[in-house]
């Protein structure tokens, strides 16, 4: 459906500018600089080379078919330039320009002469309001950001949909210090036309996508939103951040893309009824669409701890059974048999009691072998493991072990540190564990798991089938 969008043969740049401080450059730019191998037609009437790109005096002055045509121009000379590309059968406009809705009537009445352009056509809009798209399979950025400034993430599984263009970029620019990639990421804008309805289905069936993570500060049509997403979370798991919690929030969102103001508590109930994970800050949304691609449901809530230090081990505990949002879990009890093969793993000082403490005398063979009898432990559904390479006797081949354990029970890793914590987490995330930087946000992972499991199997039991 969104294949010409997401892998597109040729983009034309309406706008397009040799001047660097002004957008039409930037976005010409930033296509060369991530690589994007189609074709690149700058348009402006002005006779200029714009890195190396011969620039054209309009769209019918272009022989070849346009996939996208991004619109630099402003609010006001927007519409006209849709009909320049509905003219040509452009497949999609991506209008960058903001002045729309957001501003007020005279906004909202170019937004409803852009869909006259495009009523009955082939054409559709991305935006307006909007930074457009990121695809890192085929290289495409139409970011405003100047790309020596701004990290964005690789190739991944995480599929990314925002109605905020500068929250999305910063996230990105975030989550790739860490090494974690996106399948994809599109900034609805106003979404005057192409809605997060229409994603969610594409991206349901994408291969390269194993959770679909959105920000949202209204639904365009919540009842379509809440019956698609209930359909696909049986396949792929949805995590939401919705904005405008607050009255004072709700006005902002109403400024910053014409939002309109929805309940909370209605949006909060039916988030759960259609099995939705809901996020409350950015980064609660990264790392919950993380731990969702990289790991399996948990279907029960008795959580083993692992880890070479005691006190994470009791503050992990009190994390894990706080019903804090609603999600409490329990420690495991381990059988009398099981924690006999503990204690004769780990040293004497050690405890083979849940939280097992390995202590700082623990090694990766010992991280080993206790995982090895907590995944054949039949009190145990989940395990979260404390990776801490500090310690002589840990070395980094306590990655291999990991990974080897994404076989067993659901596993959720903290590699807490920043010297040597930081090199772990990139190293963890090439071989897809999911691995955070605190104590806080790897317990909120596994809960994220145990939430999905908890509402799939509600769901199995009602005779629905999933994947």
């Amino acid at each position: 459906m969104f294949e010409h969008l997401l892998n597109p043969r040729s983009i034309a740049v309406i706008g397009a500018s040799s001047d660097e401080r002004k957008i039409g450059n930037v976005i010409v730019k930033n296509l060369i600089y991530f690589g994007y191998g189609g074709r690149i037609y700058p348009v402006n009437p002005k006779n200029e080379i714009i890195y190396g790109h011969k620039t054209y005096p309009s769209l019918d002055s272009i022989e070849d078919e346009i996939d996208i045509s991004i619109i630099t121009l402003p609010a006001t000379m927007v519409p006209d330039a849709v009909e320049s590309c509905v003219k040509k059968n452009v497949k999609y406009v991506i209008a960058i320009a903001g002045g729309f809705s957001e501003t007020g009537e005279r906004g909202a009445e170019l937004e409803r002469m852009i869909l006259d352009k495009i009523r009955g056509t082939n054409t559709r809009v991305i935006g307006p309001n909007t930074v457009g798209i990121y695809v890192p399979r085929s290289n495409v950025s139409t970011a405003l950001t100047l790309p020596e400034r701004t990290a964005l993430p690789g190739d991944g599984s995480i599929a990314f949909i925002s109605q905020s263009g500068a929250l999305g970029l910063l996230t990105m620019d975030t989550i790739a210090e860490f090494g974690t990639g996106i399948s994809a990421f599109i900034n609805l804008g106003n979404r005057i036309d192409l809605s997060e309805n229409e994603l969610i289905k594409y991206f349901e069936d994408d291969e390269k996508t194993r959770s679909i993570v959105l920000y949202i500060e209204n639904f365009k049509n919540g009842r379509d939103f809440f019956n698609v997403a209930k359909e696909t979370v049986m396949k792929k798991p949805i995590v939401v951040l919705k904005s405008g919690r607050t009255s004072e929030g709700a006005r902002a969102a109403s400024l910053h893309t014409g939002a309109l103001a929805s309940n909370d508590a209605v949006t909060d109930g039916a988030l759960a009824q259609a099995g939705i994970i809901r996020a409350y800050s950015e980064t609660e949304l990264m790392d919950y669409g993380k731990v969702l691609a990289y790991q399996k449901p948990l279907y029960g809530d008795r959580i083993a701890i692992v880890t070479t230090a005691g006190g994470l081990g009791v503050i992990t505990a009190d994390y894990l059974v706080s019903t804090e949002k609603g999600v409490g879990m329990k420690l495991a009890v381990i059988s009398d048999e099981n924690k006999k093969r503990i204690r004769d793993t780990i040293v004497p000082f050690g405890s083979a009691e849940n939280p097992i403490d390995l202590t700082a005398d623990g090694s990766t063979e010992q991280y080993s072998r206790v995982l090895e009898i907590l995944n054949s432990e039949r009190n145990v559904d989940g395990i979260i493991v404390y990776a801490l390479f500090q310690t002589a006797k840990v070395d980094e081949t306590l990655i291999d072990v990991l990974e080897d354990n994404m076989k067993g029970k659901p596993m959720v890793v903290g590699i807490l540190g920043s010297k040597m914590g930081k090199r772990m987490i990139l190293e963890a995330e090439k071989r897809g564990i999911p691995a955070f930087p605190s104590m806080e946000r790897t317990v909120k992972a596994i809960k994220v798991l145990y939430m999905r499991g908890r509402y799939l199997k509600r769901r199995y039991e009602d005779g629905e089938q999933g994947s």
